[in-house]
């Protein structure tokens, strides 16, 4: 007894009270939220504006809380609207009829009543069942399980209704239940004495007592149970929706293709230097046409299980909207992908097509290697093998097959090449005729087109219709039709093929400008430019071998600033002995033998030795005298001299000094090298000036090369008299100046017996190197430019015929990201693909516009006069998610809409043609109806009533508060959207 008396020995169970439950502090996180927000207390919204909902900026803002470990995310969704105070205050004249004894509503009631806005063709769908410009919505998070028990729906339909309780929140709050798919809300709305409860329901058969209009209102009075005798007259809103999908009356208007081109027989009609354009079938699948009755009063239209007074062509109003085909085919986009598909290809041409059966047999046939030791060395009588033999037939069948399954035939290659290269029977009956054809082929064109000369100048491309642009679409051609990438590695082999022949013989490269590689196109563009630079020197050179010792017209470029500046010279003489054209091609032999002796046979010999003696050396490479300029040193005129023109240089060569400059550090001697390497082209100039001005001075040299570095200045004598003393700048006079360097090592060699500044052969044979071992991928990233360049043009030509705003603002933004990334050293190839995406929208989007002008018959002869207001429809139908058809039944576009319906049910019930008027012509006297009593119209694929009055629940001295259903019967969906609003001052 003892021990059990004992307090310590007793044990007291304690339960703290004062814990929050995981549901207070779900509650708790939504009022937080809900204040976070700024959701707290009444607001006064402006009266909406008609059309509000679709051409109002919605915004949304979400955020995840959750109920122990179940995530929600809770969303805010409002319309956005400036609000003044006058504004505020007023009501619009709907809600103000409508609402009779209701006084001080917030706009949350407004909404419910408002009629400016059913109907939406683009919202929220709780936007378009009740109306509302503000919710917020609490959902499962994006992996949670679907709340589907009707405790757990009841918890947080409690949980709001505390929330909002506490807070004072005014704001419609809505909770999606079941499964996502079915979009189940419920919801509730406080206010001052005034709650508003959303309710719905979802089922997948329409009740057969709720099919017509008489139903849904005996359903709607039971539930509002309206105390008062008689009931105020509900409001009626209804829409009736028909789909039209039977298009095949009306043609698809894509080009035939042109058989009588080499390419033909392909849809789109494809041409040389034309990329195919439009969609390969029809990109609008279905036609909706919406029949609305928007202020209807109970009683004045019938609509039951017998009888409907509602007849779509008697609708006040018609809209339509049209449904986009999923992913159609189009032509161009299809080009541009098959393309853009080859930069992921690692292959070589060699894999691709195997080796030249040529270098396999000689490979056979001799080694080099082993030439010498078979003529020293004994060797034994060869005994052929059978393997050997059967082993070497094999090749040489597989060489056959090789040669019979190219994936180019002859008379495909040939055209191609014929389109390339249109100047090659010109080459064989005029010589030279390349030059002028090149030249005047690429200068026509940039005329004609001066917009897209600057166009391939932001892409990094070529310029239009040269040979660069051409051979990317032949090439993009060839892979599309031809046999994908085999094709295009056939192509370009023989392509290389020609640039060789062209070398080797002296014939300039057909359809790229003339000079050097224009470092702002694309770097396969500036290599063939680089390949007709080698040409022409090498023409020049040879032209100079032929002419003996007449010399041909040298351009002079005269003096400025760190560099040679001015202009060529209007009268150019012969100089004295050969121009530098006639150099050798060795980098040793800098001169020819043959000219300096025949200049040897015509020099005086008698007059050499006395210049000898007398200390004269013979000038050599003058082009003409510098004006009245003499030299310093002497009253001999200032010759300007021949010579050599700097090296033309191709990016990537450019890149490549660069780093080679820049590895030679920062010490003494690298800086020394480097601005040697730098002063190539200043040394062989001063060496050509000393040749044409013998006993010439630095001075003489820089008054003609950098005038601004000879600085003059008036000075008076000891007798009074002014005369020009000049020196050379500051900067020339720098300790270790590499122009005084220079002037100290150079020789008075003349331009044609210098070592050349540009190795031509050298530099050929770089280029032809480069071109033989580009693989289908690289071939495809240098010519990606050209292609999209190609695509942009054709994009804006067929933009022109149709002339649609949007289209014309996307064209400039897919220019813009396409110039972005092109421009880059290695583009992103990954946002090039959402390039050629985006330019396979707007293609589809000109498909539609055609697509819709040929069914509604714009441009034909019958509907002239209407085509005015046809195209606005038809540009509305594209720009707009939904375009009202302007006089409803009775407007030019809605007889063709209605006469599209007559056909297809005519059509579907094969009912007994009657005379059909023309394509998208209006039927004889107005409207008719189709003979043996098939209806216009088919059934409605959807109907949509809405039904709202305001009355007071749920006493008959209650407050009058808005009351509103939405009713949507589909053929497997039926859905009733309701918001009944109770007075609560007294309940």
């Amino acid at each position: 007894m003892a021990a059990d008396s004992d307090p310590e020995s007793e044990v007291f169970e304690i339960t703290d009270f004062t814990t929050a439950s995981e549901w207070e502090r779900f509650i708790s996180r939504v009022e937080e939220v809900l204040n976070d927000w700024k959701l707290i207390g009444s607001s006064v919204g402006k009266p909406l504006e008609k059309g509000e909902f679709t051409s109002g900026t919605w915004e949304e803002k979400s955020q995840d809380i959750n109920f122990a470990d179940f995530k929600f995310s809770i969303s805010h969704h409002h319309l956005k609207q400036e609000i003044t105070e006058s504004e505020g205050k007023e009501e619009s004249e709907e809600v103000q009829i409508l609402q009779h004894t209701v006084v001080h509503s917030s706009h949350r009631h407004q909404d419910l009543l408002c009629m400016s806005n059913d109907f939406p063709s683009r919202a929220h769908c709780l936007v378009r069942w009740y109306g509302l410009r503000e919710f917020v919505v609490i959902s499962p998070g994006a992996n949670c399980e679907a709340i589907i028990s009707e405790s757990k729906c009841n918890l947080l339909l409690s949980s709001i209704s505390i929330s909002l309780a506490n807070t004072g929140c005014q704001v419609p709050v809505f909770v999606q239940i079941q499964q996502k798919w079915r979009r189940m809300y419920v919801g509730e709305c406080q206010g001052p004495g005034v709650r508003t409860d959303f309710e719905m329901v979802h089922l997948r058969k329409v009740p057969s007592q709720y099919r017509h209009l008489s139903g849904l209102l005996d359903i709607f009075k039971s539930k509002i149970g309206c105390p008062l005798t008689p009931q105020p007259p509900v409001e009626i809103a209804i829409r009736f929706t028909y789909v039209l999908q039977d298009w095949q009356q009306y043609s698809w208007p894509q080009q035939p293709p042109d058989f009588d081109a080499l390419l033909g027989g392909e849809v789109g009609g494809v041409e040389f230097g034309k990329l195919p354009f439009g969609a390969c079938e029809d990109p609008i699948s279905e036609l909706h046409l919406a029949t609305t009755w928007p202020h209807l009063t109970e009683g004045i239209v019938v609509d039951n299980d017998v009888y409907s007074d509602l007849d779509p062509l008697q609708a006040p109003q018609w809209s339509v909207r049209v449904r986009k085909a999923d992913n159609p085919q189009c032509l161009l986009g299809d080009f541009l992908t098959e393309f853009f598909k080859l930069c992921c290809r690692k292959e070589s041409t060699e894999e691709i097509l195997g080796r030249n059966s040529g270098e396999e047999e000689g490979k056979e046939s001799s080694d080099i290697s082993h030439a010498l030791s078979k003529l020293t060395e004994p060797s034994t009588v060869p005994i052929p093998k059978l393997s050997n033999m059967v082993h070497s037939a094999r090749k040489h069948i597989r060489r056959h097959r090789r040669a019979e399954e190219a994936p180019l035939g002859n008379e495909v290659l040939n055209s191609i090449l014929q389109y390339l290269f249109p100047d090659a029977a010109a080459e064989k009956a005029l010589e030279g005729g390349a030059k002028k054809l090149a030249v005047s082929s690429t200068n026509e064109k940039a005329d004609q087109k001066s917009e897209d000369h600057n166009l391939y100048n932001q892409l990094k491309s070529a310029p239009f219709d040269s040979l660069t642009y051409r051979l990317a679409l032949c090439l993009c051609m060839v892979n599309f039709y031809h046999g994908g990438v085999r094709a295009v590695a056939h192509l370009w082999q023989e392509l290389v093929l020609e640039m060789r022949y062209r070398w080797e013989n002296n014939c300039l490269v057909y359809g790229l400008p003339s000079g050097p590689p224009d470092l702002r196109c694309c770097l396969l563009h500036q290599k063939l430019q680089m390949l007709n630079c080698c040409i022409e020197r090498k023409r020049a050179r040879d032209h100079g071998r032929k002419g003996g010792t007449d010399s041909g017209k040298e351009r002079k470029v005269s003096g400025g600033e760190n560099g040679r500046q001015g202009s060529e010279a209007a009268g150019m003489e012969h100089s004295q002995g050969r121009s530098w054209d006639s150099w050798s091609d060795s980098e040793d032999e800098f001169f020819e033998c043959l000219s300096d002796a025949e200049e040897l046979k015509e020099a005086d010999p008698d007059a050499e030795k006395g210049a000898a003696k007398e200390g004269r050396v013979k000038p050599e490479g003058r082009l003409h005298p510098h004006g009245k300029m003499t030299l310093l040193n002497s009253q001999e005129p200032l010759y300007i001299p021949v010579t050599q023109e700097p090296a033309p240089m191709t990016e990537d060569l450019l890149e490549e000094q660069s780093e080679v400059l820049a590895k030679l550090g920062t010490s003494a001697e690298g800086a020394h090298l480097r601005a040697r390497m730098q002063s190539a082209c200043l040394l062989s100039d001063m060496e050509s000036f000393k040749a044409a001005n013998p006993g010439c001075s630095l001075e003489d040299f820089v008054r003609w090369y950098s005038p601004r570095d000879y600085v003059e200045e008036e000075v008076v004598d000891e007798h009074g008299e002014k005369s020009l003393r000049g020196e050379l700048s500051a900067r020339m006079k720098i300790p270790g100046n590499m122009w005084v360097e220079a002037w100290e090592t150079a020789k008075a060699t003349p331009a044609r017996r210098q070592r050349r500044l540009f190795d031509d052969t050298k530099e050929a044979e770089k280029v032809l190197h480069y071109l033989a071992v580009q693989k289908p991928a690289d071939l495809t990233r240098h010519l990606l430019p050209c292609v999209l360049h190609a695509a942009i043009l054709k994009v804006k030509e067929e933009e022109a015929a149709e002339d649609i705003p949007s289209v014309r603002k996307a064209i400039q933004q897919l220019t813009g990201s396409a110039s972005k990334l092109l421009r880059h050293p290695s583009p992103d190839y990954k946002k090039l693909e959402d390039v050629i995406n985006q330019m396979v929208e707007v293609e589809t989007v000109i498909a539609r516009a055609r697509s819709l002008k040929a069914k509604f018959g714009i441009g034909t002869d019958d509907r002239g006069e209407d085509d005015v207001e046809l195209e606005r429809f038809v540009s509305l139908l594209l720009e707009e998610p939904e375009a009202v058809v302007v006089g409803a039944s009775r407007g030019p576009a809605g007889s063709i809409i209605h006469q599209m319906f007559v056909n297809a049910q005519r059509a579907a019930l094969l009912a007994p043609g009657e005379d059909e008027p023309g394509r998208g012509g209006r039927a004889e006297n107005g409207l008719k109806t189709i003979g043996s009593g098939v209806p216009d119209f088919p059934a409605p694929a959807g109907r949509e009533i809405l039904l709202r009055t305001c009355v007071p629940r749920p006493a008959p001295y209650s407050k009058a508060l808005p009351q509103r259903i939405f009713c949507v019967l589909m053929k497997d969906d039926f859905r009733l959207a309701g918001a009944f609003s109770s007075d609560m001052s007294f309940f």
